[in-house]
């Protein structure tokens, strides 16, 4: 097994963490914002959902329980043409962020600490996103609307194609996460840099995309009538005392979302085995123990051949 795990030429500038917002002042509840942009229009320019870790892995529908304020890159002068919301952040957020260590952090005490100018130039175009939570036990990425404000808790992928989620939800993205990261009580804790951009990719396929887009369908039809998040609902995936219908029809989108990733590394070979096993992230409906070392190992091996080939080889 190579040892060798370098960064891809073809995974650059497709995965990042959100924003540093850094101060609770900027964040609004829904009925702030809204009394904002009923009193004045020209304030949706600068009030966004804002969305984190939490919300995303415990409400049916993935999304934002706050606002947030938002000045873009914005020169104060420019920010001050919002009053109401300026006197918020002025209130709110300069005295602490004047405090700050790091010059540039007081100077521009309206603007978010960190930006990520990269990931909103890589993003700018796109409707949708895949996201994840940064520190999840359940790391699963999902399908999100843009326009709003993506929290540093979140991992981003500048990417809304059902095949790219059928990747990132397959059994083999999970095995390079658990293998490239870390844990923190039991929670995975993932990095963009360590694992999305070290992970050797396949060329997408349609049954890629097939699958990808009927376990989208399937889990959010299953939340929505359960009223569960991400959280709650993988965990009744990982029960075997749970053989609900729609549980075990989502495990079989799951397995056929394998099915569709391996073939498309040109793994068919594998023989896939499932069962309920116990792991660092918990007990988990996974592919047998066997299965997930050679993936590793083969995921080892490709790494190691696209970075001598310098990424070229297969762009996704």
């Amino acid at each position: 097994m190579h040892p060798f795990r370098s960064r891809l030429v073809a995974n650059a500038g497709k995965s990042f963490q959100g924003s540093i917002v850094l101060g609770k002042g900027f964040l609004l509840t829904p009925t702030q914002a809204e009394d904002l942009i009923q009193r004045d229009p020209r304030n949706k320019d600068v009030l966004f959902p804002y969305l984190n870790g939490e919300d995303l892995n415990s409400r049916p529908d993935c999304s934002a329980s706050r606002w947030v304020i938002n000045f873009h890159d914005w020169p104060e002068e420019r920010a001050r043409e919002y009053p109401e919301v300026f006197a918020i952040v002025e209130r709110d957020v300069k005295p602490e962020r004047l405090k700050n260590n790091r010059k540039v952090y007081r100077d521009y005490w309206w603007q978010y600490a960190e930006k990520r100018p990269a990931m909103l130039r890589a993003i700018k175009e796109l409707d949708r996103v895949l996201v994840v939570a940064l520190v999840s036990r359940t790391m699963m990425p999902v399908s999100v609307p843009t326009g709003q404000v993506f929290s540093h808790m979140l991992g981003v992928f500048a990417a809304s194609a059902s095949a790219h989620l059928a990747l990132l939800d397959s059994s083999v993205h999970y095995l390079w996460a658990v293998a490239r990261g870390s844990s923190l009580k039991g929670d995975l804790r993932y990095t963009p840099s360590d694992v999305y951009e070290t992970m050797p990719l396949p060329d997408w396929s349609t049954a890629m995309a097939t699958a990808g887009a009927d376990l989208d369908r399937i889990r959010r039809c299953i939340m929505t009538q359960r009223g569960v998040g991400l959280t709650k609902l993988y965990g009744l995936v990982h029960d075997p005392n749970v053989l609900d219908s729609d549980i075990r029809t989502l495990r079989d989108a799951h397995v056929e979302v394998d099915q569709s990733v391996l073939q498309a590394y040109d793994w068919q070979d594998l023989d896939l085995i499932y069962d309920f096993d116990t792991t660092r992230q918990g007990n988990r409906f996974c592919l047998s123990r066997s299965v997930r070392t050679e993936l590793i190992d083969r995921l080892l091996e490709l790494n190691y051949s696209q970075h001598a080939n310098k990424g070229d080889s297969m762009l996704f």
